[in-house]
């Protein structure tokens, strides 16, 4: 069952975590919230919101959402407060069907700016409410193309501005914290991340991939193209130069979201670059790598598919045991992805660049890093032994490696963030 999940604001919001009661006028508005949605009063709720709120989310994209979310998950039969801070306050709610983490926010006149329903853990709630050494608040960005939804972690004894790197994700669907649902990676790869850049002084935004998690776009899996990934970055990226309490801006790219950044730090406002676990190759020639382990008819059906690509054109008749990786809906995708060499993207950098590769990721080989390298020669490398594709220490057994990706808690490997830390603080 699709996750539906709302979250309207306008601001960005710091979450400070604070032992505070609940304040009386957040129990009014949840007990409103709470009858309005259980008596199917969308219109009700709509008139809660504050006048901004209001244009970021019109009642005719509103009350589907709400009507959807109500129909799979049932009543809300209890809210139970977390925190409260900087005007925000955090809540357990639980529905007929499934428990929430809600936030929710007000202004002066107690209507709602902010509006969040997020996947609610025991463990994560507990970490967020007692890690001193960050704070993290909810970010909405509208574009052109629907929402971006993410999270900005800001170091708790911060002063003056910060640098902050924007975390752009690896391929197929990934979230915020670096998890995918669809191939069962939970590793909380970004989400590490961003813990240990606050702890070293350093801000963070890491965001769900459109489509993917809180960030919603009515674009179809057909119509999408690796340039709507890059254009989201930019996005995020025009948002993060107009805050005023930061520095300089370093693009973070993981696997596939390497390429992706290549191609949205092109005359924009970044003053560093990082690509980690990034292939070298075109994506033709990793798609046909893939495709070794498969049969042969297999591979000459694959082999003709790639090459009608090649040519502009989609093929609409696909054998279905090669849905999962040329079906019709993504060839348009594949396309665009295809045409985009890293090699040359990586070349074409005019900012300061750090390549970070994995003695252990099975996905992309050491020699990567190192014609990445080479094709930009003052650009650093750096090897770390034992690291996997998930940032994490792995031996190169294959399943004791894919062990890794089941395990939050794993740490990071330890090379890895002294030296991204090293290498921010040595930018201009």
């Amino acid at each position: 069952m699709k996750r539906v999940t709302l979250f309207i604001t306008v601001v960005l919001l710091t979450i400070k975590a604070a032992a505070q009661a609940e304040p009386a006028n957040y129990v009014t508005a949840l007990t409103k919230f709470k009858q309005f949605y259980n008596n199917n009063q969308v219109d009700s709720i709509f008139s809660m919101f504050s006048p901004e709120m209001k244009v970021a989310l019109p009642l005719s994209n509103f009350k589907p959402t709400t009507e959807q979310l109500k129909s799979q998950y049932g009543e809300l039969q209890k809210t139970e407060f977390i925190k409260y801070g900087e005007s925000l306050a955090v809540y357990k709610a639980t529905f007929k069907n499934s428990v929430f983490l809600l936030n929710v926010s007000l202004n002066a006149q107690n209507k709602l700016t902010g509006l969040l329903l997020g996947p609610y853990q025991e463990s994560a709630v507990a970490k967020q409410a007692t890690d001193p050494s960050i704070t993290e608040s909810p970010v909405l960005l509208k574009t052109f193309s629907g929402q971006l939804s993410g999270t900005l972690a800001m170091p708790v004894n911060a002063t003056g501005k910060l640098p902050i790197v924007l975390i752009v994700g690896d391929a197929g669907p990934t979230d915020r914290d670096g998890n995918n649902e669809k191939t069962g990676v939970t590793a909380n790869t970004y989400k590490l991340l961003a813990q240990e850049l606050g702890k070293n002084g350093i801000a963070s935004l890491r965001y769900d991939k459109r489509k993917v998690g809180q960030s919603v776009s009515p674009t179809k899996e057909s119509q999408l193209r690796i340039d709507d990934y890059s254009d989201d970055a930019v996005s995020l990226i025009n948002m993060l130069n107009d805050d005023q309490r930061f520095s300089k801006i370093i693009l973070f790219g993981h696997g596939e979201g390497a390429l992706v950044s290549m191609v949205a730090i092109i005359d924009g406002p970044v003053k560093g670059y990082i690509g980690a676990e990034c292939s070298s190759e075109q994506g033709d020639k990793i798609l046909t790598d893939q495709m070794k382990s498969k049969p042969k008819y297999q591979q000459d059906e694959f082999k003709t598919i790639l090459d009608t690509l090649k040519r502009g054109k989609i093929t609409d008749n696909v054998d279905p045991s090669l849905y999962f990786i040329a079906r019709p809906s993504i060839q348009n995708f594949l396309m665009s992805w295809c045409r985009l060499s890293p090699l040359r993207g990586i070349k074409g950098l005019k900012v300061p660049a750090l390549i970070i590769q994995g003695t252990t990721d099975l996905t992309v080989k050491t020699e990567n890093g190192e014609k990445l390298k080479k094709a930009k020669s003052d650009a650093q490398l750096l090897v770390i032994k034992g690291m996997n594709h998930i940032l994490k220490d792995a031996p190169a057994d294959e399943d004791k490696n894919m062990d890794t990706y089941s395990k939050p808690d794993l740490p990071l490997s330890a090379e890895l963030v002294p030296g991204i830390v090293d290498f921010i603080n040595k930018l201009k």
